[in-house]
């Protein structure tokens, strides 16, 4: 595991509990709307199918909020996250938060 950060949604790393836990960390992002997405994802509301702009939108939120949680988990000296969760809410109208938080450790 030298070098390699590792992210995880279980307890284990590769089967193997890790060595040392050093606490929680979380990384998160609020995004907002454009109202130019809004026009063109009214049209997918009526006619169906993915509206591809939202999609990007959010996995650009959860990937900074993954950056940003696996940069909380290196300052505490961590190699790896467990328990990783996400989560979303929103925070005003046209505004929402990507929350990723889960467990420093070492592996």
């Amino acid at each position: 595991m030298e070098g390699k950060f590792v992210i995880s949604t279980t307890e284990y790393i590769n089967g193997k509990l890790p060595k040392k836990t050093l606490g929680i960390v979380r990384g998160n992002t609020i995004r907002a709307r454009w109202f130019g997405r809004d026009i063109a994802a009214g049209f997918k509301n009526i006619f169906g199918g993915e509206i591809k702009s939202y999609t990007k939108l959010l996995n650009d939120a959860r990937e900074e909020a993954v950056k940003r949680m696996n940069e909380n988990a290196r300052k505490m000296g961590g190699n790896a996250v467990v328990n990783v969760t996400f989560t979303t809410s929103d925070v005003m109208q046209g505004a929402a938060e990507i929350l990723a938080y889960g467990t420093a450790v070492i592996v």
